[in-house]
């Protein structure tokens, strides 16, 4: 098994996909020193979610897969604080958590192949496409559609879920499905059971 050193951002909510991008407004004095410390090595960070049941504690356990990012664009603003793009590389498991004296923290990494160009079938897509309009009308979402219809599978799958307010269990769960054709089908699961409206312009759980 090959390893990697990886310094990680645990970010609840946020989900990265290799050959997707993810912007970023970095302020906190711990992850300005990590970006600081990646732009002087490789510009990886491994992004990662904190486990739910450990988001009172100053280092919350973490899930065990995140996805690399390399630095695209960086932009590093007068007081200190970096807005970024990350651009997805791979999808990692982590093998431990390292004992740093770094401010951020670091675990090493086994990193997951990916499973090359997947596709959806038609009936996948269109399920797809039908729920994320259902649940984007629901919600008073304004999207480009004509767009979106562009979009080759695993951008229109993974994108959606980056960007749909799902919790961080959820949002894992989508990470570690093993194929498109699940991760989509899970998502279109997500939709219908997220999208229930409240009539206060909030996404409920029923």
């Amino acid at each position: 098994m090959t390893t990697t050193r990886l310094s990680v951002f645990p970010l609840s909510g946020a989900l990265l996909f290799p050959g997707m991008h993810l912007p970023l407004h970095i302020f906190e004095p711990r992850y300005r020193a990590m970006v600081s410390d990646a732009m002087a090595r490789d510009r990886r960070i491994g992004m990662i979610q904190p486990r739910p049941e450990g988001a009172d504690n100053a280092a919350p356990p973490l899930f065990d897969m995140g996805c690399v990012g390399r630095i695209a664009e960086v932009e590093a603003l007068d007081d200190g604080r970096y807005n970024l793009i990350l651009e997805g590389l791979s999808l990692f498991r982590v093998v431990r958590e390292l004992e740093v004296t770094t401010l951020f923290r670091q675990v090493e990494a086994e990193l997951v192949a990916g499973a090359g160009d997947e596709t959806l079938s038609l009936g996948e897509r269109a399920a797809l496409e039908m729920e994320a309009r259902r649940f984007a009308d629901a919600q008073g979402y304004a999207v480009d559609w004509e767009s979106v219809t562009r979009l080759d599978d695993m951008s229109l799958v993974n994108g959606v879920a980056q960007i749909a307010p799902f919790d961080s269990a959820a949002k894992q769960a989508l990470l570690e499905a093993p194929t498109l054709a699940e991760r989509c089908d899970l998502i279109v699961q997500l939709l219908q059971f997220f999208g229930r409206h409240d009539g206060d312009d909030r996404v409920t759980l029923q």
